[in-house]
């Protein structure tokens, strides 16, 4: 399924696209797309027999904005220097372990919001990547296997980042990562079921119509499976908790110098295969 939340920010409704590509009103099935719908197979099952009756109300697509496809989100864990690719460009050893780091869940917007460059920033810079949304309870995993079994769906997610504050400004990278509007999520939560293999996916981002990254899911460190299990020994994973996969080669911070770094005015448009497209302008803070 694709599920996805339309509406203006705060008073989205949740909405089904059915195989036709029709937008189906989902609001009379289940109040939210949430962790804990994720959870409920019940629900999910009611919520799958009323996209596939074709009954469902359908939507007006026109002019209406998507949200995020998940609403309260838990946390959000992300996987750096998750790429062969990515490491290699940014002169940077793959590391023997996942790198992990986080962002605040209210962070996250629609896939075609306005990003704010925030104030100061000389270095913002775009990354495309794979988001996991988790539907099952996950701690100490002991098997790929099991980690993908608590895997609710997959999503494309953009981990916005200022690099001066990320890499330069002391600490850890939770300066350049938290800033406003730094996780555009969506437009779609695709169920698991629709995934066949994560390893297996596209990921490419233009920045004004140019190609910067055109990379693949087969060059990720630690792949899907690898991470969730990875993550559940270090802290418990709960349904409706995000996990950003990283980001192929391409970035802005791996080009030569003067790097291309992102400026209010700018026009980003990043896609997954099968997991849809996002769009934003950006703008001063």
């Amino acid at each position: 399924m694709k599920l996805l939340r339309v509406g203006t920010a705060g008073s989205e409704r949740p909405a089904l696209l059915d195989a036709e590509g029709v937008l189906r009103d989902l609001s009379g099935v289940v109040p939210d797309i949430d962790g804990a719908l994720l959870a409920d197979d019940a629900a999910l099952g009611r919520v799958r027999a009323a996209g596939e009756s074709g009954e469902l109300p359908v939507l007006d697509a026109d002019g209406l904005r998507v949200g995020p496809p998940l609403a309260r989100i838990g946390k959000i864990v992300c996987i750096g220097l998750n790429y062969h690719d990515h490491a290699r460009e940014t002169g940077a050893e793959p590391p023997a372990e996942p790198v992990i780091f986080f962002k605040a869940a209210d962070t996250v917007v629609g896939p075609d919001d306005t990003v704010l460059v925030p104030r100061g920033s000389v270095k913002t810079d775009w990354e495309v990547e794979l988001a996991v949304v988790i539907g099952r309870t996950a701690r100490y995993l002991e098997s790929h296997e099991e980690a993908l079994a608590c895997v609710a769906g997959y999503a494309v997610a953009h981990d916005v980042s200022e690099r001066e504050f990320q890499i330069e400004r002391g600490g850890t990278w939770d300066k350049g990562k938290n800033c406003e509007t730094f996780n555009p999520l969506g437009p779609w939560l695709v169920t698991a079921d629709e995934v066949f293999d994560p390893q297996d996916l596209s990921l490419k981002l233009w920045v004004n119509g140019e190609l910067k990254q055109d990379g693949t899911t087969a060059e990720q460190i630690f792949p899907v499976a690898e991470v969730v299990r990875y993550v559940s020994q270090f802290m418990t994973l709960y349904p409706g908790d995000v996990i950003n996969t990283g980001t192929p080669a391409g970035v802005a911070l791996g080009q030569p110098e003067p790097k291309p770094y992102l400026r209010a005015g700018d026009v980003v448009e990043l896609e997954i295969g099968g997991l849809g497209r996002q769009r934003q302008e950006f703008k001063p803070a």
